[in-house]
Order: structure tokens, then C-alpha cells, then sequence
């Protein structure tokens, strides 16, 4: 994960937007469904489709909305075993070590995290033996990497997503 692909704001401390009850309600049906038209999300939030097109612009311009993305069922996508896979690191070497595991294959996710280690690599692979060579010819493989350890998954269940209350 490269600067360009860190979550906005969360390393540069931009503070957060002020958003309104009508920015959270487009939100909130944006992260149900992001193939929604602006037509029907207007409809539901109660405005015009020329102010939903004006919400969501500057919403994606001021970075509150990053893109526009399918959610995938892993199972069904030939991408049957998941595993997190916690990194402890060299101190000083995050930038370097979150350029490269990005672009290793299978790696969905990568978080700088605080606790008993550093990093924390959410991979999907379609077997164990592809896991298996994610971790110890890939992760292992990155310069500043100390140690990996991996947690299997089982089951999982999607939670709500980002939700606001009033």
C-alpha cells in the first residue's frame, strides 16, 4: 500500500469533512448499493438528482469517497482460503515493506497496526499450497520483514460498513 493508496487523510492528518444528514444518508446508500442510480438515490434521500450529483462530486473531490468498487465473493471467485497474516518489521520500514506487498498477488489488504505486531495482510488465495507460497516465498521475501504468523479463516461475515447515528 503506497502513499498514493493509504486512506486519505489518514497519515497526512487532514481532518474530516463536515458532512450533513443528507451527505450521510447518500453515504449510507452509496455503501449498500454503489451501483444505485443518481435518479433513485435522489429519490430516497428526498432531493434532486442535479443536487445528488452535485453531493457526490464533492464528495469524491474532497476525498470523503475514494471510488467505486464491486464487492466479490471470494469462495465463488475461485479464491477459496484466506488468511490474515501478521508482520513484524524493521523499525523505519513501512513506506518500503507497504510498496512491495501490495504488489504481490492475493494481498487485499495491508494496515499498519499498533500491538504485538506491525502489519497486518489480509490474503486470499485459491488453495493452501498458493496461501503457503504468498507467505514464505513473498511476504518472507521483503526486505525489512523480521517475522510473519498466519491465522486461517475459518468463516467470516460481513459487518455493516461505515454507518452514522444521529
Amino acid at each position: 500500500m503506497s502513499e498514493e493508496n493509504a486512506l486519505p487523510g489518514a497519515a497526512a492528518g487532514r481532518t474530516a469533512v463536515p458532512l450533513d444528514d443528507i451527505d450521510r444518508q447518500i453515504l449510507s446508500r452509496l455503501l449498500e448499493d454503489g451501483r444505485i442510480s443518481v435518479r433513485a438515490l435522489a429519490e430516497q434521500v428526498h432531493i434532486s438528482r442535479a443536487n445528488a450529483y452535485t453531493r457526490i462530486g464533492r464528495l469524491v473531490a474532497e476525498d470523503v469517497i475514494t471510488g467505486f468498487t464491486a464487492q466479490l465473493n471470494a469462495q465463488r471467485a475461485g479464491l477459496g482460503t484466506s488468511a490474515y497474516v501478521t508482520v513484524m518489521i524493521d523499525q523505519n520500514a513501512w513506506r518500503n515493506i507497504s510498496r512491495e506487498l501490495r504488489e504481490i498477488p492475493y494481498v487485499e489488504h495491508v494496515a499498519l497496526v499498533t500491538g504485538d505486531f506491525d502489519v497486518l495482510v489480509l490474503v486470499r488465495a485459491p488453495d493452501n499450497l498458493a496461501l503457503r507460497k504468498v507467505v514464505l516465498e513473498s511476504i518472507q521475501a521483503v526486505p525489512g520483514v523480521r517475522s510473519t504468523r498466519t491465522w486461517l479463516v475459518f468463516d467470516e461475515v460481513r459487518g455493516r460498513g461505515a454507518t452514522w447515528t444521529d
